[in-house]
């Protein structure tokens, strides 16, 4: 039998050990292989650990419930989300439903909503297994044209705020069928191609010395300096400023 993996984000400790028990309590086949208390490091932990559900807090510190998952669809994550509100909340979790959260429980958890929730989760799974679909079976949904148009503005507007959900809505394509007409176009997922064409142009830019950091990062699509620079290292194992001053030498 399969065991589904779990990993769970909130800040507040207690939540985080309730809920980790009450899913081993429920019997279900689901195992919970990571927490997390922040959405930063959440973002960072669940792309190498790949699991299958993620439970998330809506407010937390670094990125909140909705910014985690914009960030996860745009890395092609296609694990299923519940998040885990408050009733002050509840509007909030509603729109998360509209741009692909799974569900949401209503803090205090309760023993049953788990079970209710698990089980639908592995109805879902198995319902799901087996369905995949060649590319010969998605162009009857996705025209030539249409997959070019896609992949034309994803090269065009990757300054922008754009994401694989947004596409996936206006086109009227899901999130997975997308993802991987995408990679298999590219030779990269969306979000690999996005931040592969944001650091060639940051590189450009930082030639131009009178451009300061925070303006490369705003035009190349990031609106956060700090994870300008994060981002920026991670890729080329240096700092901007660094590149700069090497480039300069």
């Amino acid at each position: 039998m399969r065991v589904y993996r779990v990993y769970i984000v909130d800040d507040e400790g207690w939540i985080v050990i309730g809920l980790k028990k009450k899913i081993e309590k429920s019997g279900y086949p689901f195992k919970v292989i990571g927490t997390a208390n922040n959405g930063v490091t959440a973002l960072e932990e669940i792309e190498k650990a790949d699991p299958d559900v993620i439970f998330m807090d809506i407010r937390m510190p670094g990125y909140d419930g909705l910014e985690l998952l914009e960030h996860l669809h745009n890395q092609g994550n296609h694990a299923k989300v519940i998040y885990i509100s408050g009733y002050a909340e509840f509007a909030y979790a509603q729109r998360a439903l509209q741009i692909g959260a799974s569900d949401y429980i209503l803090k205090p958890i309760e023993q049953e909503k788990i079970n209710e929730i698990l089980e639908q989760l592995e109805n879902s799974f198995k319902s799901e297994s087996g369905a995949g679909y060649t590319r010969g079976e998605v162009e009857e949904e996705v025209s030539e044209g249409m997959l070019q148009k896609i992949i034309n503005e994803i090269k065009t507007r990757y300054t922008e705020n754009i994401s694989l959900s947004e596409l996936a809505e206006r086109y009227g394509i899901s999130i997975s069928y997308l993802s991987s007409l995408v990679k298999e176009e590219l030779n990269l997922s969306f979000s690999e191609y996005i931040t592969a064409k944001r650091i060639q142009k940051a590189k450009e830019l930082l030639e131009d010395e009178t451009l300061s950091i925070e303006q490369i990062a705003e035009q190349t699509g990031y609106n956060d300096y700090y994870y300008f620079t994060k981002v920026f290292k991670k890729t080329l194992g240096i700092s901007p400023s660094k590149y700069r001053k090497n480039y300069k030498k």
